[in-house]
């Protein structure tokens, strides 16, 4: 008999939904929220209320598309943490109604958890391929920046993180201090591709182990603009796809090395990445090449499995599921990876 698993995401600025039977994916519903651009970031509050409003709707449609009602569910997945607790909340409530209401289990996931499993996302109609284990996940976002290694698809070791600001951060508070608008990934990597990534230099930090750190880098580029604006008003405008490319290649210089030097430690050869940031058209080619070079068997997720998404948490939720992880009605969300 086939398990439906409907998972819930909810961790930030997305809603989403989706509907898994077994690790085939039926839907997967996402609503973003465009009301955060104007403040250059996310604000806790718009992003509860917003979700507030979508969660009904794209449930609703996620079960519309997969042809699905609440009663075929064998389980509801949904986000507990790490995430803004405010949307945590909101997720977690309505899991908790709709578990009630459809009488089925409700599974709690880890969301970072959720990434390094969103190589195995089956779509129907497409070739399934994915990781053995073990492999290295090269987990990049908005609010972290890991190198973990997958055993199992419950049993996972992180390496090394940041200790400071995740790249994603960087990427978005040098584009917000450069004027050039949120969310930051994006337009950066859209202006690097018409620049020089060899123009300008930036300081590269010299952390031991696995471990990040890209606060360094987002000062060095910050006194590097501010002096040569104090000299010429119009150099950024003027020279914005060169900084953006150097500035790029840089961050992804820094990813890169660290990686390299897990996979030669460690041995092994399977290697993902996840994350809002693994959507950076850069990283891609690196990782490719790299792993051409290295002999990797290297595994890029879809663009639309990069973002935060339910499918990836639908899947999760899946092995949780299979190994009879329930969670009680009086789970609660936790907006640190600590404590969950």
């Amino acid at each position: 008999m086939s398990d439906i698993i409907l998972g819930i995401e909810s961790s930030c600025d997305d809603t989403s939904a989706a509907v898994l039977c077994d690790s085939v994916l039926l839907s997967n519903v996402i609503a973003s929220q465009d009301v955060h651009k104007a403040y250059g970031g996310v604000i806790p509050e718009l992003a509860s209320r917003a979700h507030q409003a979508n969660i009904v709707p794209v449930v609703s449609e996620a079960l519309k598309r997969a042809g699905v009602s609440p009663g075929e569910l064998s389980a509801i997945a949904f986000t507990r943490g790490p995430g803004l607790l405010g949307s945590l909340l909101v997720g977690t409530s309505f899991a908790k109604a709709l578990a009630i209401a459809a009488d089925c289990p409700l599974v709690e996931v880890n969301h970072l958890q959720g990434h390094l499993m969103a190589a195995f996302i089956q779509q129907k109609d497409v070739p399934a391929r994915h990781p053995s284990f073990p492999y290295l996940c090269l987990l990049v976002s908005g609010g972290n920046s890991q190198i973990v290694r997958v055993d199992s698809p419950l049993d996972f070791t992180i390496l090394g993180q940041t200790i400071d600001d995740a790249v994603g951060e960087a990427f978005d508070k040098c584009s917000k201090m450069m004027g050039l608008g949120y969310p930051g990934g994006p337009v950066v990597d859209r202006l690097a591709k018409l620049g020089d990534p060899k123009k300008y230099s930036f300081s590269k930090p010299h952390i031991p182990g696995y471990d990040y750190s890209f606060s360094g880098v987002k000062t060095s580029l910050l006194y590097f603009v501010r002096d040569r604006m104090a000299e010429d008003p119009s150099f950024m405008e003027n020279n914005k796809e060169d900084i953006c490319a150097s500035f790029q290649r840089t961050l992804i210089d820094i990813l890169m090395d660290k990686l390299v030097k897990a996979a030669k430690d460690t041995g092994i050869k399977e290697i993902t990445i996840g994350g809002g940031v693994s959507a950076n058209s850069e990283l891609r080619a690196r990782i490719t090449e790299e792993g051409k070079k290295r002999g990797w068997n290297t595994y890029l997720p879809e663009f639309k499995f990069t973002t935060d998404n339910a499918a990836m948490i639908a899947m999760a939720g899946y092995h949780h599921f299979k190994a009879g992880h329930i969670a009680d009605l009086s789970v609660a969300p936790a907006a640190r990876a600590s404590q969950l």
